[in-house]
């Protein structure tokens, strides 16, 4: 220690005379910096503090060389310098300060307790210093110290204590039950586990009308309702409340019993409550047709208060649709506003609501069902929900259909009917009715055979009467319908039906079939038309010289061009220049030109020339006629003959146009000319007017 070096020890040479001619090295750990030699004496000394707890040796090497040479003068030497320990560190806590847990009540131990009984509800915490010495303790040791928190840890050794004894709570009559009314707490000194409570109600007054549980958090007894109070019965309660540990250690049972008790009174507080009625449903009745205003029944409702204010009855105005039934609102009573039907509606739900006078907002409500009882008001009737067949292999006495009645009424003892056919009416020759006193009847034929050609509709009407009181009684009218049947009547059908049953198709099928036959027939129509329309080829036989009517699709020069196709002047080519007129000119004049009966016309004339010279002249004069189209075309020119001792009625015939002509000569040609004489004359007075 100190700013000398440190003399460690000395190095020499048998070579070294003392004349200096020797240099001393050294090398190694800690050569030149902790270590250091001398050259000429080979002192070796130490510059800095050594530490044997960091390096306990170190190893060195050391020559001797010629100082003018530099030659070794011996091989290096290796030796070693030890640290030699001196008490220079103190004891120490590496891990210090220290912590540790103890538990109250705890007996001795490594580190004892100086107190007996420990108590961590009195102090929790504790720090200890411990001090070690090295040397064992002499004179010149070092010592070292630590400190050591101590902390009691919890056992059960408290139980729970309330705070007080008794406790006074305030609870109103209308709190709804298992709802909290209040809170208890006992207190436990201890911790977590150790701590916790469990409470509970051990007097039956208090435990048949409230419950307690524990929060788990705040370790509050929860007081909940049980049962709703009513200040009117009971004003007061007295619950007697248990505080338990739920985790008792058996080892301090020496301490005392772990839970402790209190009294809590409850007060109940007087509310103003909404009217009570006395049943919590009813049930009424009445017979139907009743007359308005007939008393059903009565609904009764007081006022659970002391003061019993008085009690306002009406309906509940939210009910939707006809109201039968009103009420009193001061007795009570149940009456009928509308006929009521058991038929149509047996039972009707309705909602009586009551109030105080004094206090209209607090209201009160009670379901009432009325019961619509039955009155034989509804006449019998036939069920006919099948048709009656009747073959037409029937024998007499033959039962052919077993009928029965069905009544909207309701009977108690089950429905009663009796059958009879209408005595105002004459006895029916084909069928009788047996009344088989079971409430059914059987129809039975009168005669033999009937045939559904002759007649296949029967109406048998039949009288029912009900058992009821009055007794009432229906007319119902059955049709019976007339069928072929198969042996032994075991499949009937009619002759409609057999043709749908042995072709195996419905109506449908049917009408599926015709529609399409319908459309195959229009179709056909149609293409025969249309083949009818198209033009055919005009070919007309030379040896038929009647008068024939052609179509041509020349376009004409319009109304008038009359030469193109005039029939006249191909006749008569003079007599056609000069009576050449416009035809939508109204002529000046007409011209009557009658012949006498018997008398040839001009046109007879032509028979003399000839018709086939006639041709032949006007084919030459179409050949050279340069102002016909250069395409062929078809002339045609009639002829009537000879042998009408009348003459020829053709318009070819006539000098003028029909509308000169004077068709009174028709009149004179007999019965089988009247109508063309008709026709004519009233053309003819029309263009004279």
């Amino acid at each position: 220690m100190g700013p000398d070096a440190q003399y460690v020890g000395k190095l020499h040479s048998n070579s070294d005379k003392g004349d200096g001619s020797v240099r001393y090295i050294l090398s190694g750990e800690g050569a030149g910096t902790i270590f250091i030699i001398d050259e000429v004496t080979g002192d070796i000394h130490a510059t800095k503090s050594l530490d044997r707890e960091r390096k306990t040796h170190y190893v060195l090497h050391a020559q001797a060389l010629d100082r003018n040479t530099e030659e070794a003068l011996e091989p290096k030497s290796e030796f070693i310098i030890k640290v030699q320990d001196i008490n220079d560190n103190a004891p120490k806590f590496p891990d210090g300060p220290f912590v540790a847990s103890v538990p109250e009540m705890s007996e001795v131990g490594i580190i004892r307790t100086a107190l007996a009984n420990m108590d961590r509800e009195a102090r929790e915490h504790y720090a200890v210093v411990i001090q070690a010495k090295d040397m064992a303790g002499q004179v010149g040791g070092l010592s070292g110290s630590t400190t050591i928190n101590i902390t009691l840890s919890d056992v059960n050794d408290n139980p729970p204590k309330f705070p007080q004894k008794n406790y006074q709570l305030y609870v109103p009559e209308s709190a709804q039950v298992g709802k909290p009314v209040g809170k208890i707490k006992a207190n436990d000194d201890d911790l977590g586990a150790n701590a916790e409570i469990r409470y509970s109600i051990i007097n039956s007054e208090g435990a048949n009308m409230f419950s307690i549980s524990t929060d788990k958090d705040t370790r509050e007894g929860i007081i909940s309702l049980k049962k709703p109070l009513n200040y009117e019965r009971k004003k007061t309660y007295t619950l007697h409340i248990e505080g338990t540990n739920t985790h008792v250690d058996p080892r301090y049972s020496y301490l005392g019993s772990f839970k402790d008790t209190a009294a809590l009174k409850i007060t109940v507080g007087d509310v103003d409550e909404p009217p009570v009625f006395t049943m919590d449903y009813y049930i009424m009745d009445v017979y139907e047709n009743a007359l308005i205003g007939t008393e059903v029944g009565t609904v009764t409702a007081r006022d659970p208060d002391s003061r019993n204010s008085p009690v306002r009855y009406f309906m509940d105005s939210k009910e939707d649709g006809v109201r039968y039934f009103n009420i009193d609102e001061d007795s009570g009573i149940v009456r009928t506003t509308q006929p009521l039907d058991r038929e149509e509606m047996p039972w009707h739900n309705i909602t009586v609501m009551a109030s105080e006078v004094d206090n209209p907002s607090l209201l009160s409500q009670v379901p009432v069902t009325v019961q619509v009882l039955d009155v034989n008001d509804n006449p019998p009737e036939i069920k006919t929900d099948e048709e009656v067949i009747v073959c037409e292999n029937s024998r007499p006495g033959q039962v052919i259909q077993t009928v029965t009645a069905v009544d909207k009424d309701d009977f108690a003892n089950g429905q009663r009917f009796s059958f009879a056919l209408p005595s105002q009416l004459p006895a029916n020759p084909n069928f009788t009715l047996k009344d088989n006193e079971d409430s059914t009847a059987s129809i039975i034929t009168r005669r033999r055979r009937f045939n559904h050609l002759t007649q296949e509709l029967y109406e048998l009407p039949i009288v029912v009467w009900d058992g009821g009181e009055p007794s009432l009684s229906g007319t119902s009218t059955l049709t019976l319908r007339v069928c072929p049947c198969q042996r032994y009547g075991r499949i009937r059908t009619c002759q409609g039906e057999a043709f749908l049953s042995s072709a195996g198709l419905s109506t449908g099928a049917l009408i599926a079939i015709l529609l399409c036959i319908l459309i195959l027939l229009a179709i056909v129509i149609l293409f025969i038309t249309l083949r009818r329309s198209k033009k055919e080829p005009l070919i007309i036989s030379e040896e038929d010289i009647r008068e024939n009517v052609v179509t041509y699709d020349d376009e004409g020069g319009g109304e008038e061009d009359t030469e193109a196709f005039d029939i006249i002047a191909l006749r008569n080519p003079a007599a056609a220049e000069e009576l050449k007129f416009r035809r939508d000119v109204r002529p000046e004049g007409r011209q009557h030109c009658k012949l006498p009966r018997g008398q040839r016309s001009p046109s007879m004339e032509l028979d003399e020339v000839g018709v086939h010279n006639f041709i032949r002249q006007r084919l030459v004069e179409a050949d050279l006629d340069t102002s016909v189209p250069p395409y062929d075309s078809l002339q045609t020119y009639a002829y009537e003959g000879q042998g009408s001792p009348t003459g020829s009625i053709s318009s070819l015939d006539s000098p003028g146009t029909h509308s000169e002509q004077d068709y009174n000569y028709l009149d004179d040609w007999g019965p089988e000319f009247q109508k063309l004489a008709e026709l004519y004359g009233e053309a003819d007075s029309d263009v004279t007017t």
